[in-house]
């Protein structure tokens, strides 16, 4: 789900505040109880806003595990018109009521809902109801700063206030000041009251608030009398001051007229009784002040339009400083100092004002130098102007990659020149963003990177402008990338997108808001880009989706698979992946981990019976595909698996014994160095020689009284798949007495069952037994049952299955049986080999029986005996 499909709840349309809220407070106490985390204690709110963030108390006295899944500017809990309502402010991991995601408008909060910020950081909401609390008669006067833009008094009784371009209280200055307005965001920001002050919190606007000169960060900060607020620039500049009004006063509504002039301390008075630096109020004219008894809602306010920023006016004036908002705005300009030209033409004048013949004569001469004097200047300043005219003449006709390379030589020899910065990006972005977007438009990557590196060539010199193509770099990288997986949409690759979705989202985390306000700033440029912007916007929340829900699910995987391949235990592994491909839809390349998860199984069954053949036929095969398989594999093969060496010259013995070339094969294993290997080796040499001896010795028994038993005896020791050359040899021989050999494979396949029989009844090999120092008698008696039972159940089978016949499947079910109680036995044994002596371990071992080639060796359902 991603965020904008989220369920928004219970979210009501906005009335009439006036009648609605009846100045109240709040009509609830909350309660937090933590789910997660017990150990970080309550948090009760008897606030009317109460905001969610790292940097928040009580949040940021949280151990650093805690607060990890929460952002700087998170959430917002408030209460309005008898309700309470939680909204997201954009946070990275997401904030949920009852599973469903918050989107961009808020949702609302019942008693027992289960609240959480990311996936780690939960809590029960808990309501108390409580009387409603009525609100002081507090008033908030806000003074213009500047008299020279006709901006009115501001006096707000109802609270919370909302700053913002789209409100008449400023969007009435739009005629004759376009562009101040709108440096003003939609949502700029908003004053409101907490504990009977007034607080001001900026809602994330493009140009910022200012406090006494301070831009605001993600925390909101009380004012009082006295302090300088500033929306956006130096034009919308307020003193703020605190009154204390008749409730009478509150019925007014938003761009109603005080009859009344506002209240300005004493202190701050001129000298003719006005507020220094302000136009006085008169009382007589009531339209110059602007009354708001109105509240705002929150639901209005904490609603998120993440596509409509880009509307934003990006405000390249200096911002406010402190100095300047101390010293009340702005100040007439000083007395311009005459320069050179402008004292010789003062002395020309002069000079003809007098009357005498010499004098005369100096005028003249004076009139000449002027002349001459004024020719250089001008011609200097001409001189000088010329990169000013072609860059006008060039944009007026729209020649913007000429201008703009025309700004960058001149910003090679003035690099810190802010005009020729601003004509040069702004000539830049014009040139080539429209042939960038339909480069992107038409799935061309490799057009839209060139034109990048035209945007690069043509911005050499000029840092303000390589920023912003820093940005669209980051833009076409989001675009690409969708575009090669298919969509937006489209299914995650494991171990394909993780790290570039990682990297597209550290770009725009490192600083959200600067890098919003490059991509503001293009959009007003050039608006073509808008659309770009606002898909952009869109597949960057998808992508924060699929980080929270798909990447959390990929580690968490990881780790799970690290964990039981360091244990040897793959197979636990096969009902998660079952698990993950339902769970997780989207998630492709689970494929390929279950066809590495396979291989490893075998690889470990062929370990754990430590039979050499399986073991380096595994090896020779294996071919992982995924990272954390092929990491395990080469943990194993250093400490575990036989050197490649080994491995090397077994597969050749075993080519050529399964060509027949029997001795040339035996003598083969004969050489190899096994090290640790050498008992398994000695084992399958043994097995080997004994073949080729029974083999060779089948011609000489030919026609005698015990070749039947000798032919039947050669071919059940042989193995169907290791020696499959000399099963071939001899099946024709054994089909000639099927008969016999049928006889013979229930023979021995009778006497196992009646092993098995006797062994259980006599009592399964239990605990006690296995943890005897030594071998006693009945380990040893019940060790041989046991292993009689799988020998001849194993060589029946083997006889049933080489002569295809039909009886092989009702004694399928007593060899699994016993095989089963053999692998049990093994295990629980190797699981004592730091409690048992090596060689009283390695002689039960040998007795119990031999471990099966291809079954996992794992306890029973019914655990350990």
């Amino acid at each position: 789900m991603t965020r904008d499909d989220a369920l928004i709840m219970e979210v009501p349309t906005k009335v009439d505040r006036n009648l609605a809220q009846s100045a109240t407070a709040h009509a609830f106490d909350i309660l937090l109880t933590p789910l997660s985390r017990p150990d970080l204690g309550e948090i009760r709110i008897d606030e009317e806003l109460f905001a969610i963030g790292r940097g928040e108390a009580p949040f940021a006295a949280y151990p650093t595990d805690a607060t990890s899944v929460l952002s700087r500017r998170h959430a917002r809990i408030f209460s309005e018109d008898g309700a309470v309502y939680v909204a997201d402010l954009g946070s990275k991991n997401g904030t949920h009521v009852n599973g469903a995601v918050v989107a961009q408008q808020p949702a609302a909060l019942r008693d027992g809902d289960e609240l959480s910020f990311g996936a780690e950081l939960s809590y029960r909401v808990r309501l108390y109801p409580r009387a409603p609390v009525q609100q002081s008669g507090l008033a908030v006067a806000l003074t213009p700063m500047r008299q020279d833009v006709g901006l009115q008094p501001i006096v707000i009784t109802g609270f919370p206030f909302l700053v913002s371009k789209a409100d008449d209280t400023f969007a009435r200055y739009r005629d004759a000041y376009p562009h101040q307005v709108n440096y003003l965001s939609r949502r700029h920001a908003h004053l409101y009251l907490k504990g009977g002050a007034p607080w001001i919190e900026d809602l994330g606007s493009t140009n910022g608030t200012f406090v006494n000169g301070a831009r605001l960060g993600d925390h909101a900060v009380r004012v009082g009398p006295g302090d300088v607020l500033a929306f956006g620039g130096t034009h919308f500049v307020y003193r703020l001051d605190i009154e204390h009004e008749a409730d009478g006063d509150a019925t007014a509504t938003r761009s109603s007229v005080v009859e009344r002039p506002v209240a300005v301390p004493a202190s701050d008075m001129g000298a003719a009784g006005t507020p220094a630096g302000v136009s006085p109020v008169i009382e007589d004219d009531p339209d110059k002040t602007t009354f708001v008894g109105a509240a705002d809602s929150f639901l209005d306010i904490f609603c998120v339009d993440y596509a409509a920023k880009h509307e934003d006016e990006v405000n390249l004036e200096p911002m406010p400083d402190a100095a300047h908002a101390a010293q009340g705005g702005a100040h007439a300009p000083a007395p311009r100092k005459r320069g050179r030209a402008a004292l010789m033409c003062a002395e020309v004048a002069r000079t003809f004002g007098l009357g005498d013949r010499a004098q005369t004569a100096r005028a003249v001469r004076w009139s000449v130098a002027v002349v001459l004097a004024a020719g250089v200047v001008g011609g200097g300043l001409y001189w000088r102007s010329a990169p000013d005219r072609s860059l006008d003449r060039l944009m007026a006709d729209h020649q913007y990659a000429r201008a703009a390379e025309v700004a960058d030589d001149y910003l090679a020899q003035h690099p810190s020149d802010p005009k020729y910065q601003a004509i040069g990006t702004e000539a830049m972005l014009n040139a080539f963003v429209p042939p960038w977007i339909e480069k992107l438009r038409t799935r061309d990557f490799v057009g839209a990177e060139t034109v990048l590196a035209h945007m690069r060539g043509s911005s050499r010199h000029n840092t303000d402008a390589r920023a912003l193509v820093d940005e669209l770099a980051w833009v076409g990288s989001v675009s690409r990338f969708a575009a090669e997986r298919g969509g937006d949409d489209a299914r995650i690759r494991l171990y394909r997108d993780e790290g570039e979705i990682r990297r597209l989202l550290a770009h725009w985390e490192q600083d959200a808001k600067a890098h919003q306000r490059a991509l503001d700033r293009i959009a007003n440029t050039v608006p073509v880009f808008g659309e770009t912007y606002a898909g952009t916007l869109s597949a960057l929340r998808k992508l924060q989706n699929d980080d929270a829900v798909y990447l959390a699910a990929i580690e968490r995987l990881n780790a799970s698979i690290a964990t039981e391949l360091g244990r040897e235990q793959p197979e636990a592994l096969q009902s998660m992946l079952a698990e993950y491909r339902d769970k997780y839809p989207r998630l492709a390349g689970l494929d390929g981990t279950d066809a590495d998860l396979k291989q490893y199984i075998a690889l470990i069954q062929a370990l754990r019976n430590r039979m050499l053949g399986p073991l380096t036929a595994q090896m020779a095969a294996v071919h992982f595909t995924t990272p954390p398989f092929r990491a395990a594999y080469d943990k194993l093969a250093a400490e575990k698996l036989p050197p490649a060496s080994i491995a090397e010259q077994y597969v050749a013995a075993t080519q050529a014994w399964l060509r027949g070339e029997g001795e040339a094969a035996a003598s083969a294993l004969g050489r190899i160095e096994a090290g640790p290997w050498a008992d398994e080796l000695s084992k399958d040499i043994a097995h080997k020689r004994q073949v080729l001896e029974q083999f060779a010795a089948l011609p000489r028994a030919r026609g005698s009284a015990g070749y039947e038993d000798q032919l039947l005896g050669l071919h059940a020791m042989l193995d169907p798949d290791a020696d499959a050359w000399y099963v071939r040899a001899i099946d024709g021989d054994v089909n000639a007495i099927r008969e016999a050999a049928l006889r013979r494979a229930n023979l021995l396949l009778n006497r196992a069952a009646t092993a098995w029989r006797q062994y259980r009844n006599n009592g399964l090999i239990g605990g006690e037994q296995r943890l005897e120092a030594g071998i006693s008698a009945k380990f040893r008696s019940q060790a041989k049952l046991l292993a009689d039972a799988q020998a001849d159940a194993r060589q029946g089978l083997r006889i049933y299955t080489q002569l295809k016949a039909d009886e092989i499947t009702q004694w399928s079910k007593t060899r699994d049986d016993i095989q089963a109680e053999v692998d049990l036995q093994r295990r629980s044994l190797n699981d004592l080999r730091m409690v048992l002596d090596p060689a009283v371990l390695k002689a039960k071992l040998a007795l119990v029986g031999e471990p099966s080639p291809t079954a996992t060796v794992a306890a029973s359902p019914g655990g350990r005996r």
